[in-house]
């Protein structure tokens, strides 16, 4: 660390992504209070899963995430695309471009950014190859997917996505914050093969199996 790092350290401390405590020199990103908490997600033990995701949705991960997301929080996309790209090697070779899932513009502008495209970012540059987003988008706003059942949320995404055509015969990297019953990415899923795309692997940071199988006993009361 040179002296001018060294006293902007000082003046502005690098700090934990989910507690805000500062970091010590050797820590990146998390605390080491905090990384220690992150569980890697079943998924990427096999890889390359055509569906997988770094980390539960737990703890650290968790609080990091809601901040990004939904307070604002941008500046942690390099923490957390960094996650994503670290994991993302096992598609080298698998993949010829990278493709964040869109939100509606509607979204966009009161969010003022994609989330998955920030994330998407460092993946496509770990990869060396093109990070897309122009090329599919959303075409109408949907209920938020958290509280609704396995089947809600599968009718609630049905026909959401539009993908171009210009991606046919690609291997498409298609790249998300979170996945419980995998509706969302299912039907953007869908749209990337109907638009003649020849493979589609999806990965998200984490996966959260609690709103998942909530999602589903709630299919399972209704019936």
């Amino acid at each position: 660390m040179n002296l001018f790092d060294s006293i902007l350290s000082l003046v502005a401390p690098d700090t934990c992504a989910a507690c805000d405590l500062p970091l010590e020199e050797q820590e990146k990103g998390f605390c080491g209070g905090c990384k220690i908490l992150l569980e890697p997600a079943p998924s990427m033990r096999r890889p390359p899963a055509p569906s997988a995701s770094v980390y539960l949705h737990r703890g650290p991960l968790a609080d990091a995430m809601r901040r990004f997301k939904y307070q604002g929080r941008s500046d942690l996309a390099p923490v957390l695309g960094g996650l994503c790209a670290d994991a993302a090697h096992v598609y080298a070779g698998h993949v010829d471009v990278v493709i964040p899932l869109p939100l509606h513009p509607e979204r966009r502008r009161s969010r003022g950014y994609n989330q998955a495209a920030l994330l998407a970012w460092p993946v496509a540059r770990a990869l060396q190859i093109p990070l897309r987003t122009g090329l599919m988008s959303r075409m109408r706003v949907t209920r938020p997917q958290v509280g609704l059942s396995a089947k809600e949320r599968a009718e609630n995404v049905r026909k959401a996505f539009c993908a171009s055509w210009s991606l046919s015969g690609q291997r498409v990297l298609l790249v998300d914050d979170v996945s419980t019953t995998g509706a969302t990415l299912g039907s953007a899923r869908k749209a990337l093969y109907d638009a003649g795309v020849d493979d589609v692997f999806t990965l998200t940071l984490a996966y959260a199996p609690e709103e998942a199988a909530e999602a589903m006993e709630g299919v399972r009361l209704a019936s």
